[in-house]
């Protein structure tokens, strides 16, 4: 058998940079940069970036990685490939050498909503909402295919995403984009094909659309050209990447059926691991790279709140005070605006309060209680489905800044809470490269480093289940959430 590669280099391209890691196989970070990119929004709507700023950013990361490991005796030989995450959502149209047709239409570009075209794409994609469990919205990356081939001027071009582009420039050659990054560009992950004929019904030629692969595969190597300006040496395996949100994900270390990552930052996302897929409003799935399925939500709710209902205040000095007010019976459902995606779909949905706080110390405590009830009912959602919550979970964001607000999450949902050492898609796209050699399990329980449990203290869950049982009967009362998922929630 090959000698087993020393370490792995993960590529996460976002908005504001592109971030290179080199990581060994016991998940220890060898070395790391990062090079910056802009954006341009020329019109109030548009969001666009320079595909040929993604490849300079790109490049400038990955020399200096190679230089710094190199400066400590580190050489290329002990790489074992790489794997790429980008923004999700993000296309551009290439010609047939893989140069970009003009600049790529950034995941929240905002110029397909609202078209009468937009509507006749999504109401085509019908039936594949239908087998896949959710509906695709107009700020997706499908209707931007259809705006950009309207847009185009020109025949014979190709569409990518981020992460197959800078496939295509590092081997030299068209690769496979993964299942995660073109999802949102209506790729059927239950069928895994492309929907041929919704797509050319409205316009959308197949011919443009690349093949797909499953995130894992190795799709190509480093070519001469790119080893040359990278540094990378010629022949590194190019492996199948992730979302962004995806590479998060396996850097939580939240790879096994039953186990979930909650990241909580100014929104609340709960994601998972499911044998099979489940089918909700409120959830969406990417598949596996061992074909399971990969689950998540995204809630309004989440620390966004706390600076919305606070301002002007130290939050850290807030979150103190808030202490000794742990348990509080003041009931508070944390929206920072009117609407809600998970764990339930109400675009009416209102923030509420039950009881008046004593003062803004315990209103904040009931902000911070009431973000880890929605955790809980996400949880709860999940069991509603069918699907296992049975496994570790973990906990990312910024918010894991707070050790009280860690221990109120803790103790909410009742059962430890695991904080990983290095949870950024960067890592968790080294680790998904790592995983092209084993499986994705393997290499992350290898990698994955787990910085802090906090423990549940059981006095204090019961305490907070009473806040809890309150919080779900409003929501029942409401009518936001059914009786079916109020029942479970109050079992879990």
């Amino acid at each position: 058998m090959d000698r087993e590669p020393a370490l792995w280099l993960g590529i996460d391209v976002g908005t504001t940079g592109c971030r290179v890691v080199a990581v060994d196989a016991a998940g220890r970070l060898q070395s790391a940069a990062t090079a910056p990119l802009r954006s341009d929004e020329p019109r109030p709507g548009w969001h666009e970036q320079d595909p040929l700023a993604w490849v300079d950013a790109l490049r400038t990361a990955c020399r200096a990685v190679v230089g710094d490991l190199a400066a400590r005796g580190i050489g290329t030989e002990a790489l074992g490939g790489l794997a790429i995450c980008a923004t999700s959502g993000t296309l551009l149209l290439v010609t047939a050498d893989g140069t970009p047709a003009g600049p790529a239409v950034m995941y929240d570009d905002q110029r397909a909503v609202g078209l009468a075209r937009t509507r006749a794409v999504l109401e085509t994609w019908a039936d594949c909402s239908s087998r896949n469990g959710y509906q695709p919205q107009e700020t997706w990356a499908l209707p931007k295919l259809a705006w950009l081939v309207d847009h185009a001027g020109a025949a014979d071009l190709l569409a990518c995403c981020c992460a197959d582009f800078l496939g295509w420039w590092l081997t030299g050659t068209r690769v496979s984009a993964d299942s995660s990054h073109v999802l949102k560009a209506g790729y059927d992950l239950v069928g895994e094909r492309w929907p041929t004929e919704e797509l050319a019904a409205v316009g959308i030629p197949v011919e443009i659309l690349p093949e797909v692969s499953r995130p894992g595969s190795v799709v190509g190597v480093v070519g001469g050209e790119a080893s040359v300006a990278t540094g990378l040496p010629e022949g590194l395996p190019v492996v199948a990447g992730m979302t962004d949100g995806c590479a998060s994900q396996i850097a939580a270390g939240a790879v096994r059926p039953g186990q979930w990552n909650l990241a909580l930052g100014t929104t609340l996302v709960l994601k998972g691991v499911s044998e099979r897929l489940l089918l909700g409003d409120a959830l969406y799935s990417h598949r596996h790279p061992d074909g399971s399925w990969l689950p998540g939500g995204a809630s309004s709710s989440g620390a966004g709140v706390l600076a919305k209902s606070f301002p002007a205040a130290d939050l850290a000095a807030m979150d103190a005070a808030a202490a000794s007010y742990a348990g509080t019976p003041v009931v508070s459902y944390p929206l920072a605006r009117e609407g809600e995606r998970f764990p339930f779909v109400r675009a009416d949905a209102e923030p509420f309060q039950l009881g008046e706080p004593a003062d803004d110390a315990e209103r904040f405590a009931s902000l911070l209680q009431g973000v880890a009830y929605v955790e809980r009912l996400g949880l709860a959602y999940v069991d509603s489905l069918g699907g296992r919550t049975d496994g570790q979970v973990t906990l990312t964001g910024g918010a894991t800044v707070s050790a009280h607000w860690n221990q109120v999450q803790a103790d909410v949902l009742g059962r430890p809470l695991a904080i990983p050492l290095q949870p950024d898609a960067a890592f968790g796209a080294a680790v998904l490269a790592a995983g092209s050699r084993s499986s994705l399990a393997l290499a992350a329980e290898r990698m994955v480093v787990v910085r802090e449990v906090i423990e549940p203290r059981p006095a204090m869950t019961e305490r907070y289940l009473q806040g809890y049982d309150a919080m779900v009967a409003e929501l029942e009362r409401r009518g936001y959430i059914d009786a079916q998922l109020a029942t479970e929630a109050r079992a879990a």
